[in-house]
């Protein structure tokens, strides 16, 4: 054994190459935190001053090779000066640049992950060899960041610019076939063959059979490019990711930007630009918030493994009570994910439905080249379309899914629990009513919980797992853990009118009836907040999308539940739209029209006959700023998602603004309203409040915020 670390073991093989292995002892897998680097180090300088080395390959001990950067721990080098940032970079990266510049051949052996930094240290080897398990990548971009570790200046003269253009700014992870042609590795053999497989390439490699001093040289040589072709390709790369990625995601344009700049230089002064690259990017409040989303993400995920751990139902077989689109998408991501789904209801028409909806997302997996044909074939026959009771008896959980009417889901509820064993779990997928009101008349309320999904099925991420005062901890456990294994990222929410995400969004939805009341026009708003804020869409165009049947009906369930706040006094836009039969894309009118274009595209237009009927509840149209239409819509949000984690309705703001990114599309880059207050400090949020407290009580701070605003505290640390 040449070195035993932590992280790192290394030995010699007989046959001169030494094998170093990455197999972190207290992780389930690799990453580069402070001591992997540390001892990575620390095996380069054994390597080479060892007289028999002829070569070394780096293995993974893992399942994955390495799947990236320690971002906990380097999230707080971040927070440090710009000037202390390119320092550490600096040093980090003459340890990868000191293995690279070893005097004998290097391979990595890849089978599994290797994502950022694991990518990067992959880079500095002569060699990459991968199995079908390798999967390859830069995700540095979805975290609003460029690589840190070379890899951006590596792969550009490895694959090319305009490759690595689309690298950097996807972040995808590619698979071997595709990382073979295009050079990011060498060869591809089966997981068996992989150490010997390389084993031999490093032989031939230093016996001169493979010129790897060449390989070596390319890769830390400027790029052979025609300067006039070149500029018109970065020029035109530079346009197209910019509008791909939008105005609020500049990590992917500096990536291009990066690689044009470094494109003539050799390796260690284009290494230095990396460095300016990523300590602007790490210190910008993008990046900063997609830090804490992904922190967040992993927040849900261990919470949905502690889940799975403890459940004391583990779902073998589900049941989706009521069909229709809403049933086909739950009972096809039962499906999909391995969990077979009988889907129930009273109306032939409505399974029909159901299962057009489940075969016709199958076939688009297909389609997509996700899933094979055999694959669709056994999904499709995994779900079972039944009119009778019979067929549900021996499920593990019923998810009832039938029209939103209180009256109709108990007896939905009470019938299907008769049938069911005492160990099942029964869920109602409802968006308004009470979880404690549907468990009244149940027997057996500690088995049962809101299961809410959000539409459509198998788009949206998030399933709110809603418990009422009588479900049981280890309820809610199965749940979460047949959520997650569904696919979705649930989050468990107390009970009260409109549960997390829905009790959140409508003092939104009152805010910009406000504005509308007070002359603003809906096509400004809807602008400003999806061009401006980064909203996937404005108000006016949810509302539309949502149903404004559905948004009447949610707003007085909302305005019941909470009167002071969210009750009002007169007649607003949404009234006018309901009562017009205006319901939106579901009549072909709301706000906007819809319809079709003469290729069939849909199409949203602006109609004014809209104006003349807002004329009965808004003022004549007056011009209001950017900043005003965000504040007056944005405060109420803000304030009533503090006030669920006062209230306990969700239990951290990782999971509140993990529901609000799932659930509503809020903007990722600004990471959720507690990210968003935080960035914005909570007493100049409190003073904001302050100037429109003549709106009412949705805009009046609560007392804990008043509480942070005089101890200068925020959510995250």
């Amino acid at each position: 054994m040449l070195f035993e670390g932590q992280s790192i073991q290394c030995f010699l093989r007989d046959s001169g190459v030494a094998e170093m292995r990455f197999d972190n002892q207290n992780e389930s897998v690799n990453k580069f935190d402070r001591n992997t680097l540390q001892e990575w180090k620390q095996v380069t300088q054994i390597l080479k001053d060892h007289g028999a080395v002829k070569a070394v390959m780096a293995t993974s001990g893992k399942p994955v090779f390495i799947v990236g950067a320690d971002i906990t721990e380097f999230n707080e080098l971040f927070a440090s000066s710009r000037e202390q940032l390119i320092e550490w970079l600096i040093q980090a990266n003459q340890i990868f640049t000191g293995f690279e510049d070893l005097p004998f051949p290097t391979a990595a052996a890849i089978d599994g992950i290797a994502f950022g930094g694991g990518l990067e240290m992959c880079l500095t080897c002569d060699l990459r060899i991968g199995t079908p398990k390798a999967q390859v990548g830069l995700p540095e971009s979805k975290l609003g960041l460029v690589p840190g570790f070379g890899g951006s200046v590596r792969l550009a003269r490895l694959i090319g610019p305009d490759n690595a253009f689309e690298w950097l700014a996807t972040g995808k992870g590619y698979k071997p076939d595709a990382a073979l042609k295009l050079g990011t590795l060498d060869a591809v053999v089966p997981s068996e063959k992989l150490i010997e497989a390389t084993e031999q390439m490093l032989l031939d490699a230093a016996s001169g059979k493979i010129n790897w001093h060449s390989r070596r040289a390319e890769k830390k040589s400027p790029l052979q490019l025609n300067r006039t072709e070149a500029a018109m390709s970065f020029m035109t790369s530079k346009g197209y990711i910019a509008a791909q990625a939008g105005p609020h995601y500049p990590a992917p344009v500096r990536g291009v930007e990066l690689i044009e700049k470094s494109a003539y230089l050799p390796l260690e002064e284009a290494i230095k630009l990396e460095h300016e690259a990523f300590a602007d990017m790490a210190q910008t409040e993008q990046a900063s918030s997609l830090i804490q989303l992904f922190l967040n993400d992993q927040i849900l995920k261990k919470k949905a493994k502690i889940a799975s751990k403890v459940a004391d139902k583990a779902v073998k077989s589900a049941t989706v009570l009521g069909a229709g689109i809403m049933g086909g998408g739950i009972a096809y991501q039962s499906a999909s994910r391995g969990v077979p789904a009988i889907m129930k209801d009273i109306n032939q028409g409505a399974l029909d439905l159901g299962m057009k909806e489940a075969i016709t997302l199958f076939g688009k997996g297909v389609k997509y080249k996700k899933i094979s044909n055999e694959q669709m074939a056994q999904g499709i026959a995994s779900i079972k379309p039944t009119l009778s009771y019979d067929e549900i008896k021996h499920t593990d959980i019923v998810v009832e899914a039938v029209v939103e009417n209180p009256k109709v889901k108990e007896a939905a509820l009470t019938e299907v629990e008769s049938l069911m064993p005492e160990d099942a779990i029964i869920c109602s997928n409802t968006s308004t009513i009470s979880i404690n009101r549907l468990a009244k008349p149940l027997k057996r309320p500690d088995k049962f919980c809101g299961m809410h999904f959000f539409n459509p099925v198998h788009k949206m991420p998030l399933v709110e797992v809603i418990r009422g005062e009588d479900t049981s901890d280890e309820t809610i456990a199965s749940v979460v853990a047949y959520a997650s294994a569904m696919g979705k990222s649930p989050v468990v929410v107390n009970d009260c009118p409109g549960f997390f995400v829905n009790r959140v969004l409508f003092p939104y939805f009152g805010g910009f009836t406000k504005l509308l009341r007070d002359g603003c026009d809906f096509q400004q708003v809807d602008k400003v907040m999806h061009k401006k804020f980064g909203w996937p869409m404005g108000p006016a165009y949810l509302l539309d999308v949502v149903g404004m049947d559905t948004g009447k009906h949610a707003a007085e369930v909302m305005a019941e539940g909470f009167p002071e706040r969210m009750s009002k006094d007169e007649k607003d836009a949404i009234d006018v739209m309901f009562e017009h039969g205006r319901y939106g894309q579901k009549t072909g009118s709301g706000f906007y029209v819809y319809g079709t274009d003469k290729k069939g595209k849909p199409t949203k237009e602006a109609d004014v006959k809209t104006y003349d009927l807002l004329k009965e509840v808004c003022s004549d149209t007056k011009d209001f700023s950017d900043e005003e239409i965000i504040a007056r819509t944005m405060l109420p949000m803000i304030i009533e998602t503090i006030r669920c984690l006062d209230e306990g309705i969700i239990d951290s703001p990782a999971e509140g603004d993990m529901a609000l990114i799932y659930g509503l599309g809020f903007p990722p880059f600004r990471g959720g309203v507690f990210k968003y207050v935080d960035d914005r400090g909570m007493q100049n949020i409190v003073d904001l409040a302050n100037q429109y407290s003549h709106l009412g009580k949705a805009y009046e701070p609560t007392d804990s915020m008043l509480q942070m605003a005089q101890d200068k505290q925020k959510f995250y640390s």
